[in-house]
């Protein structure tokens, strides 16, 4: 394993850590004997594997839930002095609350303290405001800080990369969740801001919301070769030494083991990385033509600023990624998640396109006669059953 600085915490951090969202039994808090014997197993065998690969970081949160619970039935059992813990609770209008939720989460945990504590899913500017006003969440977990239960405080995000910065520039966290791959690196300002505040930079969910490279479809597993687009993108992302940590979030054992191809490469990152990304980029400039590609996220307005709240911006993403490199499936789980994902995936899809005006809000763009046809194409594409979010599955 290899292990960096994960910025003024000074803590070692594998650059794979163990997430998670997938390997507990269900969604939503239940009685301990309503959890099965295998899911309990089944989580013991990841949480073993981990730490067998030297993954010695485990990551969850309260909105997980029994991920706390279970993780709380094999923690105490393992050298503490060789973890680093981590759950993430979410900001509410009344900080009361948020202590009830941090409170619940460390007693389910049953360790006397967590490494790292994240303000969970900080994606508008309200939720901002409620952890960092004065009386606010923030001040909550400062107050576990204090009393030894927190050692140091960051938080996760989906927001646009302006709330990002925002959250940043406060100098309040030690650290940040956030999302930056090679499908989608529009944070990176965001990493360059941390960096200047030395926090520890995490990056959610490479290989999920990163592409669903653990399902890959043929041509980007071509364009990719000689390594798998896993393999490439954590490669990628590792490559920039201002990211520390990649989680990978395992249901089973054997999930890590694709991941742990990585870390041969890393030193060599440099030879490896470049072909791709060239034959990568000529497969795009190809299927989506130059102008296109260097200018069709120019003067895209915002969902709040576009009639029926329609995501523009995503849905063109998402038709690019589709139309590049075949990725149609992970267009669809992602488009049909639009207007069911609240403030972590906001705005709707484009269902609505033939009944709104989009004049006005495309008028600084260059693609604005062409783009409504597009949305209305990318709907026939991608379109389908609505997906709810994992949480509410």
């Amino acid at each position: 394993m290899h292990y960096r600085r994960f910025g003024r915490t000074e803590l070692p951090m594998p650059v794979l850590s163990c997430g998670g969202m997938r390997y507990q039994y269900q969604w939503q808090d239940a009685s301990p004997e309503k959890i099965p014997p295998e899911s309990q197993r089944n989580l013991e065998a990841v949480i073993r594997r981990s730490l067998e690969s030297g993954i010695n970081h485990i990551e969850t949160a309260r909105g997980y839930g029994t991920s706390e619970m279970q993780l709380g039935w094999i923690l105490p059992k393992l050298p503490r002095e060789r973890l680093i813990v981590q759950t993430k609770v979410s900001p509410k209008p009344d900080p009361a609350e948020f202590r009830r939720d941090l409170e619940k989460s460390l007693k389910y945990l049953q360790l006397d303290h967590v490494d790292l504590l994240g303000l969970h899913g900080i994606n508008t500017p309200e939720l901002l405001e409620y952890s960092i006003r004065p009386g606010g969440c923030l001040e909550v977990a400062q107050e576990l800080q204090k009393e030894g239960k927190v050692r140091f405080i960051g938080f996760s995000t989906h927001a646009p990369t302006d709330v990002i910065v925002n959250a940043i520039a406060t100098d309040k966290f030690d650290y940040v969740n956030l999302h930056w791959y090679y499908i989608n690196q529009l944070n990176w300002r965001a990493i360059e801001a941390a960096t200047r505040h030395d926090m520890g930079v995490f990056i959610i969910s490479p290989s999920d919301k990163g592409g669903k490279l653990y399902d890959p479809p043929q041509k980007l597993v071509d364009l990719c070769s000689p390594i798998s687009p896993i393999v490439f993108n954590n490669l990628f992302c590792l490559s920039h030494p201002q990211v520390h940590t990649l989680s990978l979030g395992a249901s089973k054992p054997t999930d890590f083991d694709e991941h742990l191809q990585t870390l041969d490469l890393l030193d060599r990152w440099d030879e490896i990385v470049p072909p791709i990304l060239e034959k990568l980029e000529k497969a795009a400039m190809e299927a989506l033509g130059e102008d296109w590609l260097k200018t069709w996220n120019q003067g895209l307005p915002n969902p709040e600023d576009t009639p029926n709240n329609i995501n523009i911006p995503i849905i063109l993403w998402l038709r690019n990624l589709a139309i590049a490199y075949d990725m149609i499936e992970y267009g669809k789980m992602r488009y049909n998640l639009l207007g069911n994902g609240g403030h972590w995936f906001p705005g709707q899809n484009a269902a609505t396109i033939d009944q709104v005006d989009l004049s006005h809000c495309l008028k600084n763009s260059p693609h604005a006669d062409q783009i409504p046809q597009l949305l209305r194409e990318t709907h026939q594409l991608l379109g389908g059953q609505s997906v709810p979010r994992l949480s509410q599955s």
